[in-house]
């Protein structure tokens, strides 16, 4: 951006900041209506350190959103009442003070405005505030700027700036005089100077696994000293020397040991963060870890390649190695309490210890995040399945979309599982699907058939916006899937199939679907309502199966479905079933045939049972018979695309047994009121074994008797056989009496073959009846 015009006043005050009766005002308003949040969303370093004549750029950060992008960024000074003077803002103004030397710039694309500030003086430091608005009351962060005196003013000292941690090289000139003289190196302190090193081999303790002289040649005169995991301990000032006599050269230089400044770095809550880590290649083979403090207390290990892991950071951190020392580590999810200071570094214990080379960043999280909130925990019964939510940026609806598992290896791994451009894990095949619905900035994974291995921490990635990166914690508990399809499934090859899902009544108001899995998702399949489900007895009425219906199926039919719910545009619970396709033997439908053939005997074999239970109670036999029918018989096929030929069957056999059964049903009806008619006057005599009613009105009308009289006779008599001559061996009573049922029993025998043929017209007539009328009404 081009530089902005400058504005001053008299005095030295910015036009744009309110006057006093204004500022007054506006602090009436802030006592009534108090900020909700006490944490200002405006970020920036805490401490800024520099020396005299140097310069510092200082980054503010800000939410960026549409106001913030555009209204008033400042930077101002905290004098001892508190109050906050403008020294440069975004509109262009700029403090006397300040004219020339000081600039702000607004990046708000990013969402952050940076101060740079040239010819540091010592009354430059002091405390500061940067922030947005017309007033300091405003969103704001405050800074403290310390400048110190330059050490090359103060002597005439080499200056050799290091950060802590890492490694220093001294180089001390001599002259030929003295090139084949003791080189050493030697650190002043208020009583002298105590030696560090020496040509010939001496170290002092405090430096001696990490110090080394150099001597290149006696032509370079130069010797170097070379200091590795400097400390902060070793700051001073050092006196190179070439020669112990007065002749010897003397060179002093000044060793100023830096703490690292931390990196600032801005994130939103649930938003994820990487730090790039580079400490050198003498570390290459140290051990590495990453740190977090907080408040000033000790750095508590995160990770590190030792496989140590803090609880809290559990299933959404990854450690990342590289080579020549660099690794990277990334944390997924971020929390409020994730916020403050990490320090990553090289020690063979993984542990911070001064002297080893560190690097340190400022985290701050912000509250007012666009990241949608998302569950950090599903839960799914074994058996069952689990939907999944991952936001991604709306910017970057194009990339490819990963769904991995976070593995507690020694340094955390992620494999993908699947992704959007098709890629599906062989073991996840069948029942892993990642859907780009709902789409605007989530996308949809579904994992079914649950077992207790699938329990762990699952990772949401995209190629574009890696800060979007979310976890999600999957568990497994007892329980029975809500969804009901069949386990093992045989289609056809050629025929119809029917596939049927069961929905309890909590998914009555959903959208049900039916859908057949592939590796790029699962594409959704028409589907029929068949209506309340029986399957679930607690809810009948709200319950539906939800059927999937193929009039002919072909061998690209075989492969996974599922069957679901929806509820709008986000997917609910899934059960999946494989439907494998295969080809009937040769031969199966004469086999068919065969099979059915008995069946025909049957109804044969049947008839006089039918009989029976027509004569005993006819309203039995309809009722059987209608059972029967509807479900189609004992002998029904199961598969709900039978042929039509076997309806047709069972038309015909109910309209042929159903006029019979009428029939039969009259002839016991008139049987039964002829017989209470001739009850009055029955004897009962023991024959044998048999038991026998016979009227004695018989036998006294045994020769003027009709055959319509005989219908008297009780249906156990008709059934009882009287003829023989064995049949009457055991008689008691005397041979008059013995003679004349002997008599009566021809007559009875004549009379009963009488009223059987009367009963047989009448039945013939009903029939004939009952036929014309049709199946249908009788």
């Amino acid at each position: 951006m081009g530089k902005q015009p400058r504005r001053t006043v008299a005095g030295g005050r910015d036009p744009r900041e309110p006057p006093a009766m204004s500022r007054l005002f506006l602090a009436c308003l802030l006592a009534v209506f108090p900020v909700v949040s006490m944490k200002s969303p405006i970020f920036g370093p805490e401490e800024v350190t520099s020396v005299e004549g140097r310069s510092v750029s200082i980054t503010c950060y800000y939410p960026a959103t549409s106001v913030n992008r555009h209204t008033r960024k400042y930077w101002c000074r905290q004098g001892a009442t508190g109050r906050c003077t403008t020294l440069i803002s975004s509109e262009g103004y700029v403090s006397d003070d300040y004219v020339g030397r000081a600039n702000l710039t607004n990046f708000p694309e990013s969402g952050t405005f940076v101060v740079d500030i040239s010819h540091l003086t010592r009354n430059d430091s002091g405390r500061y505030k940067c922030g947005l608005g017309i007033s300091s009351r405003g969103l704001n962060f405050d800074v403290s700027l310390e400048v110190s005196q330059d050490p090359a003013q103060a002597s005439d000292a080499h200056i050799y700036p290091v950060d802590v941690g890492r490694t220093v090289t001294i180089n001390c000139p001599f002259t030929s005089a003295n090139s084949q003289k003791r080189k050493s190196l030697c650190k002043k302190t208020g009583q002298g100077c105590f030696l560090i090193i020496d040509s010939t081999g001496y170290k002092n303790e405090n430096y001696e696994d990490r110090i080394r002289l150099n001597i290149a040649g006696t032509d370079t005169l130069v010797f170097s000293v070379v200091i590795n995991r400097v400390l902060l301990s070793d700051a001073g000032t050092y006196v190179c020397q070439a020669g112990d006599d007065a002749k010897a050269d003397k060179s002093n230089v000044y060793l100023q040991v830096l703490e690292p400044e931390p990196e600032l770095v801005y994130r939103d809550l649930r938003s994820s963060v990487t730090f790039d880590c580079s400490l050198g290649p003498e570390v290459a083979n140290t051990a590495k870890f990453l740190c977090q403090q907080k408040n000033g207390e000790a750095c508590n290990v995160v990770i590190n390649t030792l496989g140590k892991k803090a609880q809290d950071f559990q299933g959404r951190i990854l450690f990342l190695p590289k080579d020549n020392g660099v690794f990277s580590v990334h944390i997924a999810s971020l929390r409020k309490e994730d916020a403050g200071r990490y320090v990553c570094g090289a020690q063979p214990e993984g542990q911070p210890e001064e002297g080893w080379p560190v690097q340190a960043w400022e985290l701050f999280v912000n509250e007012e995040t666009a990241i949608p909130a998302s569950p950090s925990v599903v839960k799914g019964v074994k058996g069952g399945s689990v939907t999944v939510s991952c936001p991604y940026n709306p910017k970057d609806a194009n990339s490819a979309k990963y769904w991995c598992r976070w593995e507690e290896a020694q340094n955390g791994r992620c494999p993908r599982l699947v992704q959007s451009k098709g890629l599906v894990k062989e073991q996840y095949k069948g029942r892993l699907a990642l859907l780009a619905q709902p789409g605007n900035g989530t996308y949809t994974v579904i994992l079914n058939q649950l077992t207790d291995q699938d329990a762990g921490f699952y990772w949401c990635v995209t190629d574009g916006d890696t800060s979007w990166t979310s976890t999600v914690q999957l568990k497994v508990v007892e329980g029975e899937p809500s969804l009901k399809v069949p386990k093992n499934v045989t289609a056809w090859l050629g025929e119809a199939f029917k596939l049927s899902c069961h929905f309890p009544c909590k998914f009555y108001s959903f959208e049900k679907y039916w859908c057949k899995w592939s590796n790029e998702g699962c594409s959704p399949l028409p589907t029929q309502n068949d209506g309340p489900s029986q399957a679930f007895v607690s809810c009948d009425q709200n319950s539906q199966i939800v059927s999937l219906n193929l009039d002919t199926v072909t061998k690209e039919d075989e492969g996974w479905y599922w069957c679901g719910v929806k509820e709008g545009p986000r997917y609910g619970e899934t059960a999946a079933v494989y439907v494998a396709v295969e080809s009937r033997a040769k031969g199966s439908q004469d086999a068919k045939q065969v099979n059915a053939a008995p069946a025909g005997g049957a109804i044969e074999s049947r008839a006089g049972e039918i009989q029976n239970k027509a004569l005993l109670d006819p309203r039995l036999f309809v009722e059987e018979i209608a059972v029967k029918d509807a479900a189609g018989g004992p002998g029904a096929p199961a598969d709900p695309g039978r042929p039509a030929g076997h309806s047709g069957s069972s038309k015909v056999l109910v309209s042929t047994l159903v006029p019979l059964a009428l029939v039969l049903a009259a002839g016991v009806v008139a049987i039964g009121v002829l017989r209470a008619r001739h009850r009055k006057n029955v004897d009962r005599i023991s024959i044998r074994s048999y038991r026998t009613d016979i009227s004695m009105s018989d036998f006294e009308n045994s020769r003027d008797f009709e055959g319509r009289d005989n219908m008297g006779a009780s249906p156990e008599a008709q059934e009882t056989s009287l003829g023989g001559k064995d049949e009457f061996a055991t008689a008691t009573e005397d041979t008059v009496e013995s003679k004349e049922p002997k008599k009566a029993k021809r007559s009875s025998k004549e009379e009963a073959d009488e009223a059987f043929t009367t009963f047989l017209l009448q039945a013939k007539n009903l029939a004939s009846t009952a036929t014309q009328d049709g199946p249908t009404e009788a």
